[in-house]
């Protein structure tokens, strides 16, 4: 199928250069040299708006609110030279899907359009969760990202395959897992969890295999561990890659025969049990470092998942916040109504470091301190906060920045500030602290140099 792309831009060269780029490309173009022709041109044809924002007679956001309004499954990007944080932040919240700025990167351009052609027919297949299709588990969002995720979930859940889930502290992977399992013929099996990353090498034998009775010292009786425990259902192995490598060679063992002994124990012991493992490590990296083991590693990796970070899914943000106020509202017993505008912006332009789990820890935080019935910026945290004061005392002539600039200007700040505050919550340990952020202890460590926080 040939997708139909209209160009709206007031400028001749422009439209001719973007025709010719995304035709050579294989699109279908057609252009306008303003909103209101375009208008004449829509139609349920057309799979991609792409529009100038400042035009005569109908300019791109009046174009946006009709497309949106018209054509709901229609994606709209817009491309302008005159990108300033609030007209960025202005057009995803009418429902832009992306914003580009002149110049623009001709590869970001053709990145984006397949993006959004992808979102339109995910969005036509009309991949939902609903209580007779799939069960979200805690899922929420629509972005093009999470509707892949759903796709995902669809395809392997019914399989016995084992999953390799990725991606950043805070994004998910727990709920991704529990979506798996409760979609899965084991739904009404146990679904175990063991954080690798919680338990002492020397424990982590027992706490996996099990141990029989005096086995060790204060092994007072036999007692199951996770792998039995999960017999039918899944196991869930969250921080895999802090495994022990002598625990790796038996892990293994299970993953390849589905039996094994416990500690002190003489007698196999056979299960039945579906793997799911997770990880924010770079299983990749540390098996070329010879910290994890690749025979370990591809057995685990017969079905990768990665979840993105919240900052390249921003559609979410808003669902994701107003799902989490109703949740503590009503587990707090509190009536919060919602969010001003501001914090709702400030939200969108916040990089969220920590994921969706920092989003969700403020929501709560939000609605225990709230004065009033609606949350305010004053509401917010300082370090939070501090992205919202930015924008408020810089000067209007410094604000004319691309959006893309001005969150690169201040990112740093914001940076630093989360690295000195994990340092601080792990009492200044830099591998506990490289854990929290996601960071290897290296990574960590050129970011101490960087901001001057290593003596």
């Amino acid at each position: 199928m040939t997708h139909k792309i209209l160009i709206v831009d007031d400028e001749q060269n422009m439209r001719t250069v973007l025709a010719a780029m995304l035709a050579k490309e294989g699109y279908e173009v057609v252009a306008a040299a303003d909103g209101a022709e375009a208008l004449q041109l829509l139609d349920d044809d057309v799979s991609v708006v792409v529009t100038d924002l400042k035009m005569p007679k109908i300019d791109g956001m009046a174009l946006l609110e009709r497309v949106t309004s018209d054509f709901p499954s229609t994606p709209v990007i817009m491309i302008t030279a005159f990108g300033t944080v609030s007209t960025a932040v202005d057009a995803l919240k009418k429902g832009a899907f992306d914003f580009i700025t002149k110049p623009f990167d001709r590869d970001e351009l053709k990145s984006v359009i397949v993006k959004a052609i992808r979102t339109m027919e995910l969005n036509e297949e009309e991949i939902r969760f609903s209580p007779d299709d799939l069960d979200p588990q805690g899922l929420v969002g629509s972005s093009a990202p999470m509707l892949a995720i759903y796709e995902t979930i669809r395809r392997v859940a019914p399989t016995t395959t084992t999953v390799l889930i990725t991606g950043e502290t805070g994004t998910g992977k727990e709920l991704v897992a529990r979506a798996i399992h409760k979609n899965s013929p084991r739904r009404n099996q146990p679904f175990i969890k063991i954080n690798c990353a919680a338990i002492s090498e020397n424990l982590m034998e027992s706490e996996l295999f099990g141990h029989e009775k005096g086995a060790f010292t204060g092994a007072a009786a036999s007692k199951q561990g996770r792998f039995e425990l999960a017999h039918k259902g899944t196991l869930f192995l969250d921080e895999v890659g802090d495994i022990p490598r002598d625990m790796q060679v038996k892990l293994l063992r299970v993953l390849q025969e589905q039996e094994f002994e416990r500690v002190g124990g003489l007698r196999s012991i056979k299960v039945d049990v579906r793997l799911i493992t997770a990880t924010n490590r770079n299983l990749q990296q540390d098996v070329k470092e010879g910290r994890f083991r690749e025979d370990l590693f591809y057995r685990m990796n017969v079905f990768p998942v990665h979840l993105p970070p919240l900052r390249e899914r921003t559609e979410d943000i808003v669902p994701l916040t107003d799902f989490f106020l109703q949740r503590f509202n009503r587990k707090l017993n509190r009536q919060v109504e919602g969010f001003s505008p501001e914090v709702r912006e400030l939200f969108l332009r916040y990089e969220w470091p920590g994921n969706i789990r920092e989003l969700e820890n403020l929501v709560e935080r939000m609605v225990l301190m709230a004065s009033g019935p609606t949350i305010q910026i004053s509401d917010i945290p300082p370090e939070i906060q501090s992205v919202g004061s930015l924008l408020s005392v810089t000067p209007p002539e410094k604000r004319d920045k691309p959006f893309k600039d001005f969150l690169k200007d201040h990112m740093e700040t914001l940076e630093r500030q989360m690295v000195m505050k994990s340092l601080e919550e792990c009492g200044g340990n830099v591998t506990k602290a490289a854990r929290q952020l996601g960071l290897s202890r290296k990574g960590l460590q050129l970011k101490m140099i960087k901001y001057g926080l290593r003596k």
